[in-house]
Formats: C-alpha cells, sequence, structure tokens
C-alpha cells in the first residue's frame, strides 16, 4: 500500500492529471465506493483532500464511516468534467488518523468545522487510473480504433500479485512500478 506521496513520487504527471480531475470545481469532489457489512458496495459523494502529505477525506458519521471503519477498502472516481467524459480512479485501503496533531494540523488548513462529528481517513494507493477519452467522448463507435480511450493505469510495486487486465497481459509484478499504457488497458465495464 503506497501514500499518495509516495505514488505521486513514483509517477507525477499521472498523480497530477488525477489530482486535477479530483480538484476540477475547487475542492476535491469524487463517489467513494464502500464495502457495505453485506459485502455490497455502497457509493456516495465525498470531497476528498489531497496534499503534500496524502489523500485524505473528512468523513461525518454516517454508512460510509462505518464501511470504512469496518473494512478499509475504498474506490474514489472523479466527477465527470463538464467538457469531456475523462475520468480518475484511485483505489486501496482507508485508514483512520489517529495521530491528534495530524488531525489538528489537516482540520485547521483545511477549516474542518471542529463542531461536526467527522473522523480523518488517509487513503493509500494500490491501484490509480486516468482515461482520457477526448472529443468523442467514452462510447465512441465500434470498431473505431482512433477512439478509443488513452488510459494510464498504476499498479503499487509493493502490492500483492494477481491483478491482470484483458488477456493477462500486464499483470502485476511484486516490487517493479508497473504503468499499464492504452493498448493494455483495463477493459470497459
Amino acid at each position: 500500500m503506497a501514500s499518495w506521496s509516495e505514488f505521486a513520487a513514483d509517477e507525477p504527471n499521472l498523480a497530477g492529471a488525477i489530482r486535477a480531475l479530483l480538484q476540477q470545481y475547487g475542492p476535491g469532489l469524487g463517489y467513494l465506493a464502500t464495502v457495505r457489512a453485506d459485502g455490497g458496495p455502497r457509493v456516495h459523494p465525498v470531497s476528498p483532500v489531497i496534499t503534500d502529505d496524502g489523500l485524505f477525506c473528512f468523513v461525518v458519521d454516517s454508512p460510509k464511516r462505518r464501511d470504512l471503519e469496518r473494512d478499509g477498502r475504498y474506490a474514489l472516481h472523479s466527477f465527470p468534467p463538464e467538457d469531456s467524459d475523462d475520468e480518475a480512479y484511485v483505489a486501496g485501503r482507508a485508514r483512520r488518523v489517529t495521530d491528534q496533531a495530524r488531525v489538528e494540523r489537516l482540520a485547521s488548513n483545511l477549516r474542518a468545522a471542529p463542531q461536526v462529528d467527522w473522523r480523518l481517513f488517509e487513503f493509500t494507493v494500490d491501484v490509480a487510473m486516468l482515461a482520457r477519452h477526448g472529443s468523442n467522448g467514452a462510447t465512441p463507435l465500434a470498431g473505431d480504433d482512433a477512439a478509443r480511450p488513452a488510459v494510464q493505469v498504476w499498479l503499487d510495486p509493493s502490492g500483492a500479485t494477481g491483478v491482470s487486465t484483458r488477456g493477462g497481459v500486464g499483470s502485476r509484478r511484486r516490487g517493479r512500478r508497473r504503468v499499464l499504457a492504452e493498448e493494455e488497458a483495463l477493459p470497459a465495464a
């Protein structure tokens, strides 16, 4: 599990583009997927915070907070831009920040309301993805290879093996940074 800072140091251009999509409307804005107690998915809009120290989210008392406290797995997806279908995706594990000095510093810098029942979570990065769809949008005509999105995927080099893409090309390798290019892009959902 890499911190956002480690990911950004490894792939600064990709991290910068993902950050730009998450912060395109000013403060961070994205959809957070968590795992419910029954194993199903839960999706909520959130305001992620990216600093030099990491990727964070202040989470109020809610089902999503209980999900993160019970099972830290998460996926974060950017809101769609107004002028394109470009998208950013980050997934990993969330863990509660318990260092009170760190919590207070971030809360003060970001003006988090002290009277609200929130907890601060830091999100590690196992996978980061950026898809640029261009002017044709996310649904090009079938067979139009020129309209395929440009996709970059970063896999944490210290993570477990077993993540693979279409046809097994580009499988995750332990101990080595792996960025998948457009021709190795993950299949569309």
